[in-house]
């Protein structure tokens, strides 16, 4: 599986996401659940090493604005739909600062490295021949969403378990 470093939105961003995770769900596309929370992917290992935590939890770190902007797919055997996150200044340094805590964790993957990765919250996966249309119907809109990241969190898809890093403590 695969262990994270991850941003959490505000909970007005939180529920529109939801929202549209919802649309998706009702059209029978493969998105996620309300088990789940959106967020913001900084950095990816297939193991990150727990003596790691308290480091990433020593990184500065203060709530600020973002903006969810237009509909990206990555890839094109199964797409996977995301809204992108607007690059800012203080995101990008925010992924550049926490990746070089776990850059020496096994199992990184390329797109996660500083100067490749795109910020997103993922709307749907595994998407088949056909449905891209439909998904994009159900929650294109042309004005990007203001949101603020409010803390850093942990995920352990092993264990399927998060814990907060830094910033909110509402999990």
């Amino acid at each position: 599986m695969v262990q994270s470093v991850e941003l959490v939105l505000d909970a007005t961003a939180e529920a529109e996401m939801r929202r549209q995770w919802t649309l998706l769900r009702e059209i029978g596309l493969h998105a996620p659940g309300p088990e789940h929370r959106p967020h913001i992917t900084l950095a990816v290992a297939s193991e990150i090493w727990p003596r790691l935590d308290k480091v990433l939890a020593r990184q500065e770190f203060r709530p600020f604005p973002i903006r969810l902007g237009g509909l990206l797919v990555f890839g094109s055997r199964t797409p996977i739909l995301v809204r992108a996150v607007v690059p800012s200044a203080p995101l990008i340094a925010l992924q550049h600062r926490l990746f070089r805590v776990i850059e020496e964790c096994p199992g990184i993957p390329a797109n996660v490295r500083p100067d490749i990765w795109t910020p997103h919250v993922t709307l749907a996966r595994r998407l088949r021949p056909g449905q891209l249309e439909a998904a994009l119907d159900a929650v294109a809109w042309d004005k990007d969403f203001r949101a603020t990241v409010e803390g850093i969190r942990r995920w352990d898809g092993d264990r399927r378990d998060e814990w907060p890093i830094s910033g909110t403590e509402r999990l």
